[in-house]
């Protein structure tokens, strides 16, 4: 059953008083008598066939009730997300982020809630308190990202009676923007700026729920590949990150975004201090790394005779390791940097900077998110994987030192296997199959992955007829069809 954290976890939303007439009126214009509902609630049948107008009274005032209902959607929810993330199909043309706000709100449960709040702002308050109870007993963000997709779907159908009153309601219409084109622009930047700056002394509890709409990992997805582009800008206008405004904003909103569960359990509405290192140490330092592909890159293009002997940087500076393990926002900015270096192609600094990712804050490098993105971007070096010093690092490198501590990493290589299998030398695949078997503790997801690639790797061995010693040359040769390459 669900409950709500209480209106001190967030804002309420109940700004017409408690009048039950006035209340009843936002669900339907004529309210149903009471007395009828009371029959209606004590037969089952019959509460079922109501329509939803008549349900949305019943549910106003009836708070376990409407858990009932709607505890079932968020499950359903939460475990869409999960199995995009775990889906087998990897791309890194179609991954988890590449559906459109628009898109992603047409899903049944959206929409299905939508149609249950209706225009009544007491159930959607109710609906905004479950799913911050949820978050912070999960931490799960999915919940996030529906606290945003269930305010923009009630935008789309233009339900000003619930708009009006969401606090948080312009600024997730212009981060929805946003994220639509993957990137924060200089404009929509000054007006997100300017939401935040507008929170008023004695309403700070709104920067729970801003916090809440930052941390949907739709946002922080477009946060963070807008840091990225900004930081190979600076690079190429030879600036400082604390020189650009825009830079230190997509800060901030990263560092409430990641700080939000912290916010809302703590009950300290006051945004989190921006370490003065993330800017003057660590982003720089990620500017180094940018000027070292560009140089190295370069040299490689030089005649022969005017090359340097420049071989390519493979240390990591130490201060970069300690980062990513005790910053979160460093962290991030970190992680996003790899994904894209290696969706560049760019093997020599993937390899270089793999090693810091084996203690990460809160073993982030080993969440779904980012192991989904890494999979997807890791098939564009598919034709690295027949090299023994690139399996290494990443397979004993790196995910290994993970798997038998945390499940969903071992689905992750499983997943990266089956789609890459046949790229990877037979011997480190046998080595590899043997130490991806499942365990006693392994649950039906993973048996049923490595038993998916058991069955791929049988079909590619040669078959008994092909290994037998090669027929009398007296003999006609029989016609032997080419086996199809898998």
């Amino acid at each position: 059953e669900l409950m709500p954290v209480g209106a001190a976890h967030g804002s309420s939303y109940q700004h017409h008083g408690t009048d039950k007439e006035a209340t009843l009126r936002q669900g339907i214009l004529s309210p149903v008598p009471e007395k009828k509902l009371k029959l209606v609630m004590a037969d089952k049948d019959l509460y079922k066939a109501c329509a939803v107008e008549v349900k949305r009274q019943i549910w106003q005032d009836n708070q376990a009730l409407f858990g009932d209902e709607v505890s079932p959607l968020l499950k359903q929810y939460i475990l869409e997300k999960e199995n995009i993330l775990f889906s087998n199909d990897i791309s890194v043309l179609h991954n988890f982020f590449s559906p459109s706000p628009k898109a992603r709100r047409q899903g049944e449960v959206v929409q299905k809630l939508t149609q249950m709040i209706g225009k009544n702002v007491k159930l959607y308050d109710m609906v905004l308190q479950f799913l911050r109870t949820l978050f912070l007993r999960t931490r799960n963000v999915h919940y996030c990202t529906l606290r945003a997709e269930l305010l923009m779907s009630l935008h789309d159908l233009e339900i000003s009676e619930i708009c009006t009153v969401d606090p948080c309601h312009k600024f997730t219409w212009c981060l929805d923007a946003c994220i639509r084109e993957k990137f924060v622009d200089n404009k929509r930047a000054r007006e997100l700026q300017g939401f935040l700056d507008g929170v008023k002394k004695g309403q700070e509890q709104v920067l729970g729920d801003l916090s809440m709409i930052l941390c949907d990992p739709f946002a922080i997805n477009t946060l963070a590949l807008s840091t990225i582009r900004h930081l190979q800008d600076l690079v190429g206008q030879d600036t400082l990150p604390r020189e650009s405004p825009d830079l230190l904003l997509l800060l901030r909103m990263l560092s409430l975004g990641q700080g939000a569960w912290d916010m809302i359990d703590s009950q300290v509405f006051k945004e989190p201090k921006m370490e003065a290192e993330l800017i003057t140490k660590f982003l720089p330092m990620l500017m180094s790394f940018v000027v070292d592909d560009h140089t190295f890159n370069v040299d490689q293009k030089l005649p022969s005779e005017e090359k340097g002997l420049i071989p390519y940087p493979s240390t990591i500076p130490e201060p970069f390791t300690k980062f990513l393990q005790e910053n979160r926002i460093a962290c991030e900015i970190g992680l996003y940097y790899i994904l894209h270096i290696t969706k560049q192609r760019n093997k020599n600094a993937f390899l270089r900077l793999l090693p810091a990712l084996v203690e990460t804050f809160s073993d982030l490098a080993f969440s779904d998110i980012f192991l989904h993105l890494l999979t997807g971007n890791l098939t564009l070096l598919g034709d690295e994987f027949a090299v023994e010093e690139f399996c290494t690092g990443l397979f004993d490198g790196f995910f290994l030192t993970a798997c038998s501590r945390k499940e969903n990493v071992h689905r992750h290589v499983l997943r990266l296997l089956l789609h890459l299998h046949h790229k990877v030398a037979p011997a480190k695949l046998e080595s590899l199959q043997k130490a991806l078997e499942p365990t006693k503790q392994s649950g039906e997801a993973v048996k049923e992955l490595h038993n998916q690639l058991t069955e791929k790797l049988e079909l590619r061995k040669p078959s008994p007829a092909e290994v037998t010693e090669a027929p009398s040359m007296e003999l006609p040769l029989p016609a032997v069809p080419t086996p199809a390459s898998r």
